[in-house]
């Protein structure tokens, strides 16, 4: 899940979100210990995925507005 998907849900999707990728890690976990794990690198996007989601409802949280990179952002800038 890329950071745009991310902010584009609530903080219930996100929650939810967050609770569907520690599952699914510790599932991936167990299948690793068992040397079933058919795609090693999925661990790693899921915590990327977490830290994401973590991260954008933490700055929800604390009111953190962030910038967008966009043409029209640059364009009102220079004028």
């Amino acid at each position: 899940m890329k950071i745009k998907e991310t902010r584009d849900l609530t903080d219930d999707e996100l929650r939810a979100k967050v609770r569907d990728f520690r599952q699914e890690t510790f599932n991936l976990r167990r299948q690793q210990q068992a040397g079933q794990v058919e795609k090693p690198s999925r661990l790693k996007d899921l915590r990327r995925s977490i830290a994401r989601a973590e991260t954008v409802l933490r700055e929800r949280a604390l009111g953190i507005e962030t910038k967008r990179k966009t043409g029209d952002a640059a364009a009102v800038a220079t004028k």
